[in-house]
């Protein structure tokens, strides 16, 4: 084992920790039934302090795919393996990602165990609804395969589960059929909050949506956006010169941020200068092009690091969501976090469908992220929105949380009572845990 400082991509909370590599099943197996207080740890893409532990299980390099049928589109492979090396071996073969997050470098367990949505929820749901079987190795150090039909209890509660139920091994998922590898975009300038979310629906019928919002512009552009809309393009759509091979790999073009920022640098007046150039170069109301995949749903993961940008304390990502009928909470959200001048240089807005799954975070509404650098003041102040988000009906995504209080995930998780017993039945001595878990009380003894 390797004792160093871990910490996830929000850098805080940083601590020591014992970590482990793993790379075959008997390996986790005998570990699980051996090691006490631990935590299953992939690519460390999770926000807050999920994977943190004192001692970590890494399946990293446990990352091999084990069957992929190119004609039903189904992948079997191991947990630690990354989507951006799935995506290398499909894509040339006409498929992709049922599912993804806004990065492509988390894990396969990752995104089951935070059931990760992306910019198709309201067409295709999150990760779970994709899953056609798994293995997890409990805490005894046994093996059960589980599905929506076998197992039901510990599947459900492993999709979304932070990992609190045994540590993720095979997994086995549908794919989406594509022709290319390119996305037909259309970007849409909207002047305020109302107008981005009429087009939400005016554009509903999109697979891919998200839009960009400016959460710090007051009065009549209160809320202006840029509404950015997706389809996989067929092969007929492309232009002349991508026609040859539409299923090419987008090439790798990555700058490295070289050096964490000092935290000052992050402030009211660079957040506005930010959103003022951002808003501004889209020059057309409307904006229609074909681009690679990568731009549209990994812009950041041209920049390695860019976490580094937020300072050495580090920042923490505020995700909630609000049912889709109290949208006036995102109103009352944004004034206050317009009011109080913490703005955010990436505020993602989108729009889930309907999802009731036992702990993972998607319900039909409004789903907003923000991210803000740790400074004094501001738990305190997101305290105070996690009252708002409450008040409408909603609740904080664990995956991104660092910080929240035991209560408001009690208040926001309604059935949490539920999972907390499928934990103790598969983790009845709370062995698997983690630094999240302990502080949020679902790992008690």
């Amino acid at each position: 084992m390797t004792k160093k400082d871990i910490a996830n991509w929000g850098n805080y909370p940083v601590i020591e920790s014992d970590e482990k590599s793993v790379s075959f099943t008997n390996d986790i197996q005998q570990y699980a039934a051996t090691t006490k207080n631990f935590i299953a740890r992939g690519n460390g893409r999770c926000y807050g302090d999920a994977s943190l532990a004192e001692q970590t299980i890494s399946t990293l390099k446990y990352d091999k795919i084990l069957s992929f049928d190119t004609e039903k589109g189904i992948l079997e492979c191991e947990s630690g393996l990354t989507l951006d090396k799935i995506l290398e071996v499909i894509v040339p073969k006409g498929w992709f990602l049922p599912v993804t997050p806004g990065t492509k470098f988390i894990t396969v367990g990752g995104a089951v165990a935070s059931d990760v949505h992306g910019k198709n929820h309201h067409v295709d749901g999150s990760f779970s609804a994709h899953v056609i079987e798994m293995d997890v190795i409990l805490a005894s150090g046994e093996m059960i395969t589980c599905s929506p039909s076998a197992y039901t209890d510990l599947f459900w509660a492993t999709c979304g589960g932070m990992g609190l139920t045994g540590i993720i091994g095979r997994v086995k998922f549908d794919l989406k059929k594509i022709e290319s590898s390119y996305i037909k975009q259309k970007q849409v300038k909207a002047k305020n909050l109302e107008e981005v979310i009429r087009l939400f629906d005016e554009y509903k019928h999109y697979t891919y949506s998200v839009a960009w919002i400016d959460c710090l512009k007051k009065g009549k552009n209160f809320g202006r956006s840029i509404l950015i809309l997706g389809e996989h393009a067929k092969k007929d759509e492309l232009p002349d010169n991508k026609k040859k091979e539409p299923l090419k790999l987008p090439a790798k073009k990555q700058i490295t941020f070289p050096f964490t920022l000092p935290s000052f640098v992050l402030n009211t007046f660079t957040v506005k200068a930010f959103n003022f150039l951002y808003y501004g170069k889209n020059f057309k109301k409307e904006i229609n092009n074909v681009v690679s995949y990568e731009p549209f749903f990994y812009p950041l993961d041209a920049i390695l690091h860019w976490n580094r940008g937020y300072g050495k304390k580090g920042f923490v990502q505020y995700q909630f969501v609000l049912p889709l009928e109290r949208k006036q909470g995102l109103v009352e959200l944004l004034q206050r976090i317009s009011d109080q001048g913490l703005g955010s240089f990436l505020a993602v807005l989108k729009v889930f469908g309907k999802q009731d799954d036992l702990i993972s975070f998607p319900m039909e509404g409004y789903t907003l992220a923000l991210d803000f650098p740790v400074r004094k003041g501001l738990f305190e102040f997101l305290d105070q929105l996690d009252q708002v988000v409450l008040k409408y009906g909603g609740r904080l995504y664990m995956s991104k949380d660092a910080r929240m209080d035991p209560s408001v995930l009690k208040a926001g998780y309604k059935r949490l009572p539920e999972f907390m017993e499928i934990v103790k039945k598969y983790n009845p001595e709370a062995r698997i845990r983690s630094v999240q878990s302990d502080r949020l009380a679902l790992t008690t003894n």
